[in-house]
């Protein structure tokens, strides 16, 4: 089977729905920063210990399949999954958890204390530049709230993951 169509040659792609937009489309940037983001939790996942966070990255990376496929097509109501109110509260739940393992978790630090917090704190920031292209796109298409608000907190799941990685190396405060 060849995955090269060579239909993508002169800058064009076609989105979920077979529509041609150019490779550079917000929408196209917008999917594409999820991909990203998919890739590094993905990196950060192989870093943490086997258990429930490499679980639940696992289960985040399924996830952002359906928010790549919900931005890639223009009439997203046609696409089978959907974000629900329950994936932003699962996250939300996510996030209470491993802040609440912390002590004392105000204040800024400096990223990198460990392997898995840096990876996941890379994660964080490929989050929020996707949540920016997100952002964007809404303002030139219909994109549910739902999937804005999914990435928003999934970046503070992400940095909530990488602070409690670390909460045992020695922490380099700003």
């Amino acid at each position: 089977m060849n995955i090269y169509t060579k239909t993508g040659d002169k800058g064009q792609t076609s989105l979920f729905d077979g529509k041609r937009v150019s490779k550079d489309d917000i929408r196209v940037e917008s999917y594409g920063t999820i991909d990203e983001l998919g890739a590094w939790i993905g990196l950060a996942k192989n870093y943490v210990e086997k258990g429930s966070m490499y679980d639940e990255l696992e289960g985040i990376q399924n996830k952002l399949f359906t928010v790549a496929a919900v931005l890639a097509t223009e009439d997203s109501v046609k696409i089978e999954h959907q974000i629900v109110e329950d994936d932003i509260l699962y996250l939300e739940g996510l996030v209470d958890y491993y802040m609440g393992q912390l002590n004392n978790p105000k204040g800024f630090i400096i990223n990198g204390s460990s392997k898995p917090a840096a990876y996941l704190h890379l994660a964080r920031t490929v989050c929020r530049r996707g949540e920016r292209r997100i952002i964007t796109l809404s303002r030139h298409a219909d994109i549910n709230p739902l999937v804005t608000k999914y990435v928003n907190r999934l970046s503070d799941v992400l940095y909530a993951m990488a602070r409690y990685s670390e909460a045992d190396q020695i922490e380099v405060k700003y």
